[in-house]
């Protein structure tokens, strides 16, 4: 009888195992298709390498912001809530991983038990102890053979979720260097800003005073002294909101820091370099360079193996358990013949659970979809940030060499319409006014102009994947 059992568990286990090395059941987990990019949008490739390699510290040379992106790094509060997000799928793979052992517990117990007599069927009761007290310790077993790679897919799924979560740190690092970088240039921007309208009050303030003085000279009427005086003003209400503005700004930047709201330390404007050697690379890059990209992919891979996962379920699981100990009647007597042990292995085949199977599957394979849509928008997104960042830069140095001209143009026009308005009838102080007006939005424009061309660079850097190195 046990060799004609042996017979019908040979095979069956042979097929179980040639189904499951077949791959029958659980598919083998290949990258999807990344085609979605093929260029950059209007860009000629020439770049086998690209500036997303490079450490940060070499794409941004103000030393006075490299110390406050170290002082991101360190105390950043969404970077230190990812870290915790790592520590947590640390755990998870590790638990994930001793489910492929075995389970052991330990049990010790004394049961005080009465029967009563009117239970028992024995007639007379004289002599029989109707009070027992059983004295157990045991160990117990418990392990399910991973015959249809159930624990193997969940393995690689939490694993995949480590690196997803590993990947998502990392685009948060990313993230909170190009934030850094965009407001401390912000803030650098307003500084200008603030400064050129300062001096153009100063300007206007000596406006009204000519004005006072032409007027009594009989050379404009008192139109222009009005005009100069709202002018002033005008440009005196501006000043508060721009300072608002840096007040703001500093906040922002202080919340990156991870520090309270408070003064910024910083350089000028004038004095920052732009990185000028741009190289982009191939779109393939990206797929290492991107961490949001790498976190998209480790996404759908988790999704992957959570399908492969609920395929098992419609298959019986093999369990082995075993236990073993003492158990007496008496304390005495507890290390004396009192050994009992036993062994079991058994096939659990759901039976009214393949609606729930059913169920199952079809969620991960949905949430699978979703993970390659995600995956997908994540390319599609990177070459679009990437395409965005580079005409930003073109764009902002070609309005750089116009600004230059239109302001030397402008301060033309103003000296000459000062000249006219003081030696000659054929000007008034509404054209002085405007052409002055056109030189300032010029001014604050040009300072504009140079905040792009270096939020630009920092974009681009960010766009294919670099800061996370480091």
């Amino acid at each position: 009888m046990k060799l004609k059992s042996i017979n019908y568990i040979v095979p069956v286990f042979a097929l179980i195992l040639l189904l499951n090395s077949c791959g029958v059941i659980n598919k083998k987990y290949v990258t999807p298709d990344a085609n979605f990019a093929k260029n950059y949008r209007d860009t000629l490739i020439q770049d086998s390498t690209s500036i997303a390699s490079l450490p940060w510290n070499e794409i941004i040379t103000d030393s006075i912001l490299q110390n406050l992106i170290y002082e991101g790094l360190q105390n950043n509060l969404d970077l230190k809530v990812a870290i915790e997000n790592i520590n947590q799928a640390k755990a998870n793979l590790v638990e994930a991983k001793l489910q492929f052992l075995p389970s052991l517990e330990g049990t010790a117990q004394v049961t005080r038990s009465k029967t009563s007599e009117a239970s028992l069927n024995f007639g007379s009761t004289s002599g029989i102890n109707l009070n027992t007290t059983t004295y157990l310790g045991q160990l117990s077993s418990s392990w399910e053979l991973d015959v249809w790679g159930k624990l193997r897919s969940n393995k690689r799924s939490v694993l995949a979720s480590f690196l997803e979560t590993e990947a998502a740190t990392k685009a948060v690092q990313t993230q909170l260097i190009s934030d850094i970088a965009v407001s401390y240039y912000a803030l650098l921007t307003l500084d200008a800003q603030l400064k050129i309208t300062k001096e153009t009050l100063e300007n206007r303030i000596g406006d009204q005073e000519t004005m006072k003085y032409l007027k009594e000279s009989a050379v404009v009427d008192g139109a222009a002294v009005v005009q100069s005086e709202a002018s002033r003003y005008e440009i005196e209400t501006s000043i508060p909101d721009i300072e608002l503005e840096i007040l703001e700004e500093e906040n922002t930047l202080s919340i990156l820091l991870g520090r309270a709201p408070g003064k910024i330390e910083r350089a000028t404007l004038e004095e920052q370099e732009t990185y000028s050697d741009l190289k982009i690379g191939i779109p393939s890059s990206l797929l290492n360079n991107r961490p949001d990209i790498r976190e998209a992919e480790m996404a759908f891979r988790s999704a992957f193996e959570d399908v492969n996962m609920s395929k098992t379920y419609f298959y019986p699981s093999l369990t082995i358990t075993a236990s073993a100990g003492l158990s007496s009647l008496s304390f005495e007597d507890f290390f004396n013949n009192s050994i009992f042990y036993n062994l079991i292995g058994g096939l659990t085949q759901p039976i009214f659970a393949n609606g729930e199977n059913k169920a199952r599957l079809k969620i991960d394979q949905s949430e699978q979809q979703q993970a390659f849509y995600n995956y997908k928008t994540a390319w599609l997104t990177a070459g679009s940030e990437i395409s965005n960042a580079l005409f930003l830069y073109e764009k902002s140095k070609e309005k750089q060499e116009s600004r230059k001209k239109q302001l030397s143009a402008l301060e033309k026009s103003v000296e000459f319409t000062e000249a006219l308005l003081e030696y000659s009838s054929t000007t008034n102080y509404t054209d002085v006014l405007t052409t002055k007006n056109s030189l300032l939005s010029a001014q604050l424009d040009g300072v504009s102009d140079k905040e792009q061309e270096l939020q630009a660079v920092i974009q681009l850097y960010r766009a294919l994947g670099g800061g996370w190195q480091q």
